[in-house]
């Protein structure tokens, strides 16, 4: 089956459009959340230029940000572009594994290759990238075995009904 932003957007909205007044929207050059205000009245999940990897990772974001976080932009977390130093970089990887790893349990429920990003290619030193995806993977692991993000389980479901993926086991994540 195509992976689509189209559907992925259909899905989210049909799924937590009405119950949590979120919605997920195509946006331009870079990704946000948006909590509602005086001109939109939804939430908005804006994922860059049509990628489903985008897509998927602003809603693995969303997934784990709890109710006070959802009412901030950009859940009120700070981002540092690409071009960290070592320390910085450091200090995004930490806050990354969970919605890497939400990240990649909604591309595994829809059959879509995933891939951890650094996002540091301009940075003053090198990520740890085996090391990175390890971290990102044994919360993978930890989620399968412990449970999800209520509203990341809910969606994994979602995506593995629409793309006829069975259960989602450890051995899938390699």
């Amino acid at each position: 089956m195509q992976h689509d932003y189209t559907n992925l957007i259909e899905l989210f909205n049909c799924t937590f459009l009405d119950s949590y007044n979120t919605e997920l929207i195509l946006g331009g050059d870079e990704p946000v959340y948006l909590p509602a205000d005086d001109g939109h009245r939804q939430h908005r999940i804006v994922f860059a230029r049509g990628y489903f990897a985008s897509a998927l990772h602003e809603i693995s974001h969303w997934c784990i940000a709890g109710e006070e976080r959802r009412l901030m932009e950009d859940y009120g977390y700070w981002y540092e572009p690409d071009g960290r130093n070592a320390k910085r970089q450091a200090e995004f990887e930490v806050v990354e594994i969970k919605p890497q790893a939400v990240e990649w349990i909604l591309s595994a429920s829809c059959g879509f290759r995933f891939q951890v990003s650094c996002d540091n290619l301009s940075g003053d030193s090198d990520s740890d990238w085996p090391g990175f995806t390890n971290k990102v993977r044994n919360q993978v692991i930890a989620y399968l075995e412990l449970g999800m993000p209520p509203r990341a389980q809910v969606f994994s479901d979602v995506l593995r009904k629409y793309y006829d993926v069975p259960l989602l086991q450890p051995e899938n994540f390699q």
